[in-house]
């Protein structure tokens, strides 16, 4: 039987290739020495992992888009606060008119 030394797979390769370019080897790794430079290592290691992960996930982008979504809402909030208050101050003046729709004497 000959043995011969057989070169990497390919397929292997080009996977790596594409793990490395997208960022994600880069990623574990990252994660991977914040688990192992713990004083006081997780019960939960893959629960560590995920969460370091979401925070390693977060583009600036991701942050960009909160950060306008919190603009909106409190542009909004102030809007319904002052409807609100403008809806109270018609509320009140109805409720100051007599029901027999004269005036008070």
């Amino acid at each position: 039987m000959a043995h011969y030394k057989q070169g990497p797979d390919p397929k292997r390769e080009q996977f790596r290739r594409y793990l490395e370019k997208a960022g994600v080897v880069d990623s574990l790794t990252s994660v991977l020495v914040s688990l192992y430079e713990q004083q006081e290592k997780p019960n939960n290691a893959l629960e560590f992992v995920k969460q370091q992960l979401g925070v390693v996930g977060q583009t600036s982008e991701d942050a960009e888009a909160l950060q306008q979504e919190v603009i909106n809402l409190r542009q909004k909030c102030a809007r319904l606060a002052g409807e609100n208050k403008e809806l109270k101050a018609k509320l009140q003046r109805y409720e100051s008119v007599p029901e027999d729709g004269g005036t008070a004497n």
